[in-house]
């Protein structure tokens, strides 16, 4: 039986071994969880995980394999994967490489065998997210701990992320001008919007907005991203030049932007949220939709006064924002991942929504 040779150590100075997969290199990166059942690839290739490495509560990852449609980014920046069982014998007649195949292609280290329901409960209940290191099973326990506190914290997540010029996704017969401002977007957000009509401009994150207006669009995205929301002031100063010209839709670190251009704060929540089944409720409808999720940062509902901004949605587990709207600006936002890669399609309408304000009718609910 194969002997394990990598362990995962926490900065608090836990100790996990386990065997090694994907990319053979030493990583420092904080350590968060995903409690998605489904969907690693499309994690694994999400730009909003840069810096982090991912523990899969679901004890069975790779059994699927890679698929080349599926990717949501085409250079995965993700820290690193941990997981219970990984399994290197795919069954999927889509599947065109193993999951350790990509994580080596790009750099990612990965380590299974790992106890990660104990794992989930020391992030969840004792310490919240943490940076952890992926080492040589022989590395001592004090020189990974020492490792782990002299590498410095990047705060250019969004910077390395972010396309260098500008590329379009177009569709046919298109009724609509849309640029997205790629803070790390999603490439099932384009596919989205190119579903509903939409021609799409995808600039990097530093555009100016006169830049912006020069396209001429009938609306403005703001994408999701890694990182600390208070790191873009750029991005923020850009769309609040922006604010009341264009119809606006945000996610994730969309929302916090948009949050911070009206006056509003965010806040770093303990452990975040991330998975395919948090329960929102929609406040004007009163519905109740099974969301995915990857945010380490929220919304402050206190600061929401005065601002102009009306919550639209809440989380049902801690009651944390998820949505806000100004309708006077035709501008709104929401926390969650609406595209559902992975995860269910209860809030697919909210690309409706855009097109409808974008046409410059009343909005979808």
């Amino acid at each position: 039986m194969r002997e394990k040779d990598k362990k995962l150590v926490l900065e608090s100075g836990r100790e996990f071994y386990g065997y090694g997969f994907g990319a053979d290199k030493e990583v420092v990166n904080e350590l968060v969880c995903n409690t998605a059942m489904i969907g690693y690839q499309e994690i694994l290739s999400d730009p909003s995980y840069t810096d982090q490495m991912v523990v899969m509560t679901y004890p069975l990852i790779g059994n699927y394999g890679i698929t080349d449609e599926d990717f949501e980014t085409r250079y995965p920046t993700l820290g690193g994967m941990v997981v219970r069982e990984y399994n290197d014998l795919p069954s999927n007649f889509r599947y065109t490489k193993t999951l350790g195949e990509v994580c080596e292609e790009y750099g990612i280290p990965g380590i299974s065998g790992i106890d990660t329901r104990e794992l989930t409960r020391l992030l969840r209940d004792e310490n919240g997210c943490q940076r952890a290191i992926i080492t040589d099973v022989e590395t001592p326990v004090e020189e990974a701990v020492k490792r782990i506190k002299e590498t410095p914290r990047r705060t250019d997540a969004v910077q390395r992320v972010s396309c260098k010029k500008r590329w379009f996704s177009r569709t046919a017969h298109h009724k609509y001008d849309v640029v997205a401002l790629d803070c790390g977007i999603k490439h099932n957000i384009i596919r989205q919007l190119n579903a509903r009509g939409c021609n799409v401009t995808v600039v990097p994150y530093d555009t100016t907005a006169e830049e912006i207006l020069a396209f001429r669009p009938d609306g403005l995205f703001l994408s999701n991203g890694p990182g600390d929301p208070k790191d873009i002031r750029g991005v923020v100063d850009a769309v609040k030049q922006l604010r009341g010209k264009l119809p606006m839709f945000g996610i994730c670190l969309g929302a916090q932007v948009i949050a911070q251009v009206y006056g509003a704060k965010t806040y770093k929540l303990g452990f975040g949220h991330r998975g395919a089944n948090h329960p929102v409720r929609n406040l004007e409808t009163g519905r109740i939709e099974i969301t995915s999720q990857n945010h380490s940062y929220a919304i402050e509902r206190d600061t929401l006064q005065g601002t102009g901004l009306t919550l639209t949605h809440e989380n049902l587990l801690d009651d944390t924002p998820e949505g806000v709207e100004c309708k006077a600006d035709k501008v709104f936002c929401v926390q969650y991942h609406p595209e559902s890669a992975p995860g269910p399609q209860d809030s697919l309408y909210l690309f409706d929504k855009f097109v409808d304000f974008m046409r410059g009718e009343e909005s979808h609910a």
